[in-house]
């Protein structure tokens, strides 16, 4: 019932928003003494408009990016089409080799576009692709399950279609799905085994320094998410009797954590539209159009998550598994390691990606870095100015360093 409930409640909402958009489109804007009247009324009326979640994609907004002092155009490619996501080449017509570099985005409610800043930036010195994953209330039902191990299985299948030679980086929740890649990898002998591999605030053991997220994990037993979040995907869509954890449900736990922020960003933003201040709006809107652009995960998958990541740690532990095998990290003994943190970080806490230095122990001590970015909180990890600043530079310099 919960998603049915959802999808009718934003029935009734949706001929509100048709009406606002009405009313904004004939609306003036300055009239004399009441063109402030006027301009709170638009502001409203576009506060309304956008009173609403997006299931789709938005779109990376990455044209062209500065290569060698020059712009470079960028033309998003689908290199392999799987059923639950595609592996996107973010393509450059460049003559200079770049190490190719795979970035695992996190399957938790949001689309891989909100790596977007994460992309523009590795665009700079690199040949970029990305796991985009899709809407799993899109996926029809005969395309069977996806669950942690076949996240797994993606990211193997990607990087063979990298190839030898290849780097990859996982941020938040997929760091402990790339490492065991790699771990699996490294056992076989893959030659698509990546150079290098950097895990950025992610869970790799939620025992150290638990956060409010690892507590809420912990708290109630598997049945109890499995009851109360769990839903099933209306007759109206593709993937029509599936079972999913609905991106509309994680939309909500993130923006309880930090609710008055949220509230006090949104008066901002009807403040800045009502004064007419657009180009200080549009940054406001920017953000919440993607924040607000949700994604279903497959109930397996966040089941197996809560059971496998959170709740018993599996992977810090030694009882993960990928196919029946054991996966072994201490087996990765030609990939160099790279972890990073934030100090601010109130999601993946100090301490939690840094476990991978233990676990991968066989690797060599000039094959193993890890930063600390005290500064940031955790979507300041992989986004805006200190990324881009401080801590991509180490990226660069590990991925450099392995070529």
């Amino acid at each position: 019932m919960l998603y049915a409930a959802y999808q009718g409640l934003d029935d009734i909402i949706a001929p509100f928003r048709t009406a606002a958009l009405s009313a904004l489109a004939f609306s003036p804007r300055d009239i004399g003494p009441f063109g402030e009247m006027f301009r709170r009324h638009a502001a409203l009326m576009e506060m309304i408009s956008r009173f609403q979640l997006s299931h789709k994609r938005p779109p990376f907004g990455i044209h062209s990016v500065p290569v060698e002092n020059r712009e470079v155009p960028v033309v998003e490619e689908v290199a392999l089409d799987l059923p639950f996501g595609n592996l996107l080449h973010f393509k450059k017509d460049i003559d200079t080799y770049q190490p190719k570099v795979l970035v695992t985005a996190p399957l938790s409610g949001h689309f891989s576009t909100l790596l977007a800043g994460t992309v523009r930036t590795l665009l700079r010195d690199h040949d970029v692709y990305i796991t985009d994953w899709k809407n799993a209330r899109d996926v029809p039902r005969d395309a069977g399950d996806f669950g942690v191990e076949d996240y797994v299985s993606y990211v193997i299948r990607f990087l063979e279609e990298l190839g030898p030679g290849c780097h990859v980086l996982g941020v938040c929740q997929p760091c402990v799905q790339t490492l065991a890649a790699v771990a699996v990898m490294s056992e076989d002998k893959n030659p698509a085994t990546p150079r290098s591999m950097t895990l950025m605030a992610g869970p790799v053991d939620v025992r150290e320094s638990p956060t409010s997220v690892n507590d809420l994990a912990n708290e109630k037993p598997l049945s109890w998410f499995k009851r109360n979040v769990i839903s099933t995907v209306p007759m109206r869509y593709p993937g029509a009797g599936r079972k999913v954890y609905p991106g509309f449900v994680q939309l909500t736990a993130f923006m309880t954590m930090n609710m008055e922020r949220h509230q006090a960003q949104h008066r901002k933003l009807y403040e800045l539209l009502a004064a007419g201040e657009d180009k200080e709006a549009q940054k406001i809107k920017d953000f919440y159009d993607e924040y607000f652009a949700v994604l279903d995960l497959t109930a397996e998958f966040y089941i197996e998550t809560i059971d496998r990541v959170f709740q018993k740690a599996e992977l810090a532990t030694g009882d993960f598994t990928y196919r029946g095998r054991k996966v072994d990290p201490s087996k990765i003994r030609n990939t160099a390691l790279l972890t990073v943190e934030g100090g601010r970080d109130d999601i993946c806490g100090l301490g939690q990606t840094t476990a991978a230095h233990d676990l991968c122990s066989t690797l060599r001590p000039h094959l193993k870095r890890h930063h600390l970015q005290a500064n940031v909180g955790h979507y300041g990890v992989f986004n805006g100015r200190r990324w881009d600043n401080e801590i991509y530079p180490v990226v660069r310099n590990m991925i450099l360093a392995m070529e």
